[in-house]
C-alpha cells in the first residue's frame, strides 16, 4: 500500500470523527509537539490488527509475545533470547536500573539527555554523573570515559540524543563501548535511530556481556500509546532482566503485541514516516533560519534550537496560540527542543512565529 498525504488526512479524518461523538475537549485544538510522537501512526495495518485483536484480548498474549520476539530477533540477527519486551523501552529501563542497582553506585549519561528514568534510577541509589554535551550539543565521549570511576554500575547514551537530536559517530562509539570495563553496563537508548537510519549497536551484544540495547515501538511506528518496546542483550543478561519483571515478556498487552507485528510489516507506512518528518523537520528548520535562530542539526523527530534572539519569550508566545511543546532541558539556557508535527502544524508554527 502507498501512502499520501491525502491519505494519512483521511485517517486523522476518521479520528475525529470518533472524537466527535464524544463531550467536546477543548484541548482537541490543542497542536501538541511536546514528547515526540508520531502525528501519523499507528499505521494502517496496526490499526486493524489491533481491531483484531480486541476479540481475542480475554486471552493471555504469551503465544504472541513469543511470535514478536521472534520476528524481533530475526531482524536484528539474534535468537528470542537475546531479546526481553516490556511495556514501551521506558518500562525496560526501569529494569535495567534495577540491575545495575544491585549494588549501589551511580550512572554516567550526557546531559541533557533522556532522564525520565533518573530519579527512579536515584531512588534505587544509582546516583546520575552528568557530563556535559560539547559546544556543538554532541555527546562527549571523552569526558564520558573520564567520569566512569569506581562507583559506577552503568553509562547510558541515548543515540541520536534527545533533546539535541545528534547522533554518535559509528566508530566513535564503537570503540567507547569496547572501552568501557566490562562489569558496567552499558545502555544504548536507540529510540530514534530510523528516522536517519542512524547504525545501531545490536551486532555488537554477542561480544560484549555488559552491552544492552533499548528499542521502542513510540517513536517511527506511532504507537506510544500501546506501550511496546523491547531490549537486545547476551542471553545470560536477558535472563538477569527477565528475572526482575514480575512476569516475563508479559507487559505489553494482546491489542498491543498484535499491533507492533503488524507494524513492523507495514514498509511503506515507515517510508512514508521518515520522508514527512524529514519534510516538515525542514519546514521547521526554514523558519527558523529566517528569524535568525542557531539550531542544531536533527536526525530525529525533534529539533534543539537557541531562542535567545526572539523577541518574546518563545515558548510563552506558542502557547498562546494553543501549541504546546517548545521547553528548555538545559535549565537557565535558551534553548528549547521542539517535536516536528505533520505539515499543516508546521506551517502553523512558522506563522505564529512571525508575529513577532
Amino acid at each position: 500500500m502507498k501512502y499520501t498525504s491525502l491519505g494519512i488526512a483521511g485517517f486523522a479524518f476518521s479520528r475525529d470523527l470518533f472524537a466527535a461523538e464524544a463531550d467536546f475537549n477543548p484541548a482537541s485544538e490543542v497542536i501538541k509537539l511536546s514528547s515526540n510522537e508520531n502525528p501519523y501512526g499507528p499505521s494502517p495495518a496496526a490499526r486493524k490488527a489491533m481491531a483484531r485483536a480486541i476479540e481475542t484480548s480475554n486471552r493471555y498474549q504469551w503465544d504472541q509475545s513469543m511470535v514478536l520476539r521472534k520476528e524481533l530477533a530475526a531482524r536484528t540477527g539474534h535468537t528470542e533470547q537475546n531479546i526481553i519486551i516490556g511495556a514501551g523501552s521506558s518500562d525496560l529501563l526501569g529494569v535495567i536500573c534495577l540491575l545495575a542497582a544491585q549494588t549501589p553506585g551511580n550512572v554516567v549519561a550526557p546531559y541533557p539527555t533522556f532522564r525520565l528514568w533518573m530519579d527512579a534510577a536515584a531512588t534505587l541509589g544509582l546516583v546520575t554523573r552528568s557530563v556535559p554535551v560539547d559546544h556543538n550539543k554532541a555527546t562527549d565521549l571523552q569526558r564520558m570515559q573520564e567520569a566512569i570511576n569506581s562507583h559506577t554500575r552503568m553509562v547510558y547514551l541515548c543515540n541520536p540524543n534527545n533533546p539535541t537530536g545528534v547522533p554518535i559517530p559509528e566508530n566513535d562509539l564503537r570503540s567507547f563501548i569496547k572501552k568501557v570495563p566490562s562489569h558496567i553496563l552499558v545502555l544504548i537508548d536507540e529510540a530514534y535511530t530510523e528516522f536517519e537510519d542512524t547504525p545501531g549497536m545490536a551486532d555488537m551484544v554477542n561480544d560484549f556481556p555488559n552491552l544492552i540495547i533499548a528499542k521502542t515501538f513510540s517513536k517511527i511506528y506511532g504507537m506510544a500509546g500501546c506501550r511496546v518496546g523491547y531490549a537486545l542483550a547476551r542471553e545470560e543478561t536477558i535472563k538477569q532482566l527477565v528475572a526482575l519483571q514480575p512476569w516475563a515478556n508479559a507487559a505489553p498487552g494482546a491489542v498491543s503485541v498484535a499491533g507492533a507485528l503488524a507494524a513492523l510489516k507495514d514498509t511503506d507506512f515507515i517510508s512514508f514516516v521518515k520522508k514527512e518528518n524529514a519534510r516538515c523537520r525542514e519546514i521547521f528548520c526554514q523558519t527558523l533560519d529566517h528569524l535568525g535562530l542557531p539550531y542544531v542539526a536533527s536526525a530525529t523527530s525533534f529539533v534543539y534550537f537557541n531562542s535567545e534572539k526572539y523577541p518574546k519569550d518563545l515558548a510563552k508566545h506558542l502557547l498562546t496560540y494553543n501549541i504546546v511543546g517548545a521547553r528548555t532541558f538545559e535549565e537557565g539556557t535558551p534553548w528549547l527542543r521542539l517535536s516536528i508535527g505533520t505539515e499543516a502544524e508546521m506551517r502553523r508554527v512558522g506563522e505564529v512565529l512571525s508575529l513577532s
